[in-house]
């Protein structure tokens, strides 16, 4: 009796250690979170001033004049901040919407209360459809460089969910979606430079923010987005977007750069600064 009594204290015993481990691992997989931010920049000098890191910045020509510069469209929900000139070819300036725009008889640009700078289409007077006939092949041809950029520090970074992340200066991968669900923070000097090269769309959540830190500037950061850029209500997003479909930028968002889009802008009561 005693035998059998000692025998199933053991296996009591046992099976508290047992659990006991078991419970302790689970709650070392629930509380240590993996850090996926890469912890040094990537391979090149950036702008080529002394001090940068990343790969060259993308040149972009003569669509560098332009806030926002589209093929197809440029639609807004007033009211709208824009400061830096917008830009629309092969479309007409009846495809510039929402922005209630002032052409003076015979005009190479418009103006509206709602854009600080001046407002250009094809079919106003010269040089206007010369120079954005130039602007838009500088836009492509960008793009073109930005997605040709070869050997990325980084591929599919956690797997294209770059929420909470930390990103030093360098060339980025993705070969699908890339989604923004959280504030992520770019860190690194002025003379450091951003790629992100993607073969899907963006989507960055409602209230999100792209952070600059360390004194980089959004004039170097490019985002090369092969489907839909999304900025969600009042979202704030950082650097130059070059977008091979369409840019929309959701209620009371904010970007600091360019909308660059070989398809169509649509924006709904937005703030977009030119860098």
């Amino acid at each position: 009796m005693n035998a059998s009594a000692n025998t199933t204290r053991r296996a009591l015993s046992l099976g508290a250690l047992l659990l006991a481990a078991i419970a302790a691992g689970c709650g070392d997989s629930t509380s240590a979170a993996v850090n996926l931010s890469p912890t040094t920049p990537g391979a090149g000098t950036g702008t080529g001033v002394t001090g940068g890191h990343g790969p060259s910045p993308v040149v972009l020509g003569t669509a560098g004049a332009y806030v926002i510069l589209a093929k197809s469209g440029v639609s807004n929900v007033p009211t709208s901040a824009v400061t830096g000139d917008i830009g629309l070819s092969p479309a007409a300036a009846s495809f510039i919407t929402g922005f209630s725009l002032s052409l003076p008889a015979g005009g190479a640009s418009s103006t509206s209360a709602q854009v600080t700078g001046s407002v250009f289409a094809s079919d106003y007077a010269a040089p206007t459809p010369a120079n954005l006939t130039t602007a838009i092949s500088d836009m492509q041809t960008a793009y073109v460089n930005a997605a040709g950029r070869a050997t990325p520090d980084h591929t599919e970074l956690a797997s294209g969910n770059l929420g909470g992340l930390t990103l030093p200066a360098g060339l980025y991968k993705w070969s699908n979606t890339v989604l923004i669900p959280t504030d992520v923070t770019l860190s690194g000097g002025a003379n450091d430079v951003w790629i992100f090269q993607i073969a899907g769309g963006v989507t960055q959540s409602s209230a999100t923010h792209v952070i600059l830190s360390g004194g980089a500037l959004a004039q170097n950061v490019f985002w090369q987005v092969a489907g839909v850029m999304d900025i969600g209500t009042t979202a704030h997003m950082e650097g130059e977007i070059l977008s091979l479909t369409s840019i929309t930028l959701h209620t009371g968002a904010i970007t600091n750069g360019r909308l660059l889009a070989q398809t169509a802008v649509t924006l709904a009561g937005n703030t977009v600064v030119k860098k």
